[in-house]
């Protein structure tokens, strides 16, 4: 095999493909890229056996062939090399040769035959949304995703598609994210839970343009993602996930409205006297016209109010600073609706056409 690439295209079909090289295997094989050049495109592949991805690097083939090489180690080469064009030449014994301007590597690779290929996905159910819109919901649902192996419902995203409408849900034992989007056409009812390491791995990689597309496959046991000249399958989570709708109350006895920024930077300033893996909650005092927001810790004290518009009754509750920092974070409008039941139930931040909504439980104050 000899083919001809550009270094900026080759580092990043590398760095593509190498999110789905896993950290630790006991085969070694599955620690490659396979760089296929066989037909008349450049592919590189990387497969961990749950997630796998391949996508295609703009070259020329000089000769025809394939070769699996260590993955981290190729990246760094790559990377470290004159911005120039890189040949990558092979021999039979699988020896491979990189070159660039005036600097040569001689690595040792793996016969191609060995490597494990992306599995045949039947494409028969599909919806399509721009990378963007994908981008955005894994974002604002990806942080509070569970890490509890015992469960690995938790470790997985919900992705329901109802007509035109496409529902994302993660949550973990604390609160629940979810976000709803519209689709440009309608679709058959879907039904799937996506890995966690899936979403965030893809994530990474979409360049998040409103204008360009991801078309989503769902077969029975995978799910596939096309986008430009990338395919990433994953395996799906068996289960049935949690009744998401028995979770979400309509009641309420108290609403607010309250500027999301400033509440944001208080509490990213209350939690200053939080040291790490010290849980302190911080505390919410709402009456009419304001909500007064306190923390108190071994290092000291802080107290901060900030004007509000209420419907309802006065409450005293507690919570995680964490958590309401992680949705606030995601949230893009300027004012925010927060609903309590009383201090013991989950707080529910939502807008009003449901488009996004968390659920936060508190803690003892």
């Amino acid at each position: 095999m000899k083919i001809i690439c550009n270094k900026t295209d080759l580092l990043k079909g590398v760095n593509i493909a190498l999110r789905a090289v896993p950290v630790r295997t006991t085969m070694s094989i599955l620690e490659c890229i396979l760089i296929d050049a066989t037909e008349n495109v450049i592919t590189l592949t990387s497969n961990d056996m749950e997630l796998g991805i391949e996508t295609k690097v703009p070259g020329d083939i000089i000769e025809k062939g394939k070769i699996a090489i260590d993955a981290r180690f190729l990246s760094e080469i790559i990377r470290k090399l004159p911005d120039s064009e890189i040949t990558v030449e092979t021999d039979e014994n699988y020896n491979a040769t990189i070159t660039c301007e005036k600097s040569v590597f001689a690595i040792s690779g793996k016969s191609g035959e060995d490597f494990s290929y992306l599995p045949y996905i039947e494409r028969d159910k599909n919806i399509i949304l721009s990378q963007f819109s994908l981008k955005e919901i894994i974002r604002q649902t990806i942080f509070s995703i569970g890490d509890n192996e015992s469960n690995k419902i938790m470790t997985g995203e919900l992705f329901e598609v109802s007509g035109n409408n496409l529902k994302v849900v993660s949550l973990d034992r604390y609160r629940v994210s979810i976000r709803n989007i519209e689709l440009k056409d309608s679709y058959e009812p879907i039904s799937v839970i996506v890995p966690g390491k899936t979403l965030g791995e893809i994530s990474k990689i979409l360049s998040g343009e409103a204008d360009s597309e991801v078309k989503v496959f769902f077969a029975e046991n995978h799910i596939v993602f096309e986008f430009e000249d990338t395919v990433v399958v994953s395996r799906l989570i068996e289960g049935e996930y949690f009744k998401i709708n028995q979770m979400l109350s309509k009641d309420h006895q108290t609403k607010i409205n309250i500027n999301k920024k400033e509440l944001l930077d208080c509490i990213d300033r209350a939690t200053l006297l939080v040291k790490e893996g010290n849980k302190k909650p911080v505390i919410f005092n709402i009456t009419d016209g304001s909500i007064k927001i306190n923390i108190v810790s071994t290092i000291g004290k802080m107290n901060e109010e900030i004007d509000i518009t209420k419907d309802g009754n006065d409450i005293r509750i507690g919570f995680d600073p964490k958590f309401l920092i992680d949705a606030l974070r995601v949230i893009d409008d300027e004012n925010i609706s927060m609903y309590f039941i009383n201090a013991k139930a989950p707080c529910t931040i939502k807008d009003d056409k449901g488009s996004y909504i968390y659920l936060i439980l508190p803690v003892n104050c």
